[in-house]
């Protein structure tokens, strides 16, 4: 078997897309720990105000990822066939219709409905890879990155 031509090599997640990935991860991680510890974030606080903080960070910008995600997705539907093409359009739009529908209101389940749509999201993720409309690694770093944010917020306050 060559070696340059095996699935691992070929299923590898590109550096790029994994520090972007990651980085775009700290956002979460800053949110559950100024929530979990107040302390710590109060400077923060001070300076940039109360909304970069926690839980609020965390809504905010989960939001902002959600709708950056239908971006993503409708460049992968972009390639798929044409008449498949209409599904995979409309799948696409669903995490922009929840940040803005579900997240919108001020219910206190805010954050329990982030998580789901992040599941949701990863669930699309996998129908999307499953229709070839992804890079081979996609997968793989979706996997890394859901499971990073809904552990950032899954932190108890």
């Amino acid at each position: 078997m060559n070696f340059l031509n095996s699935r691992a090599i070929r299923t590898q997640i590109p550096t790029a897309p994994l520090w972007l990935g990651l980085a775009g991860v700290l956002p979460f991680l800053w949110g559950a720990i100024s929530a979990w510890n107040t302390d710590i974030s109060r400077p923060i606080a001070d300076w940039l105000g109360p909304g970069f903080l926690g839980r609020d960070l965390q809504l905010t910008y989960g939001a902002v990822i959600l709708s950056f995600m239908s971006g993503v997705l409708w460049g992968f539907a972009c390639k798929a066939p044409k008449q498949k093409a209409p599904l995979f359009f409309g799948l696409s739009v669903l995490p922009v219709l929840w940040a803005a529908f579900v997240l919108a209101s001020n219910a206190p389940e805010q954050l329990a409905a982030l998580s789901a749509g992040f599941l949701a999201l990863f669930g699309l993720d996998i129908v999307f890879f499953r229709h070839r409309l992804t890079p081979d690694w996609w997968l793989k770093l979706r996997a890394l990155l859901t499971a990073l944010v809904l552990t950032c917020l899954s932190v108890p306050v």
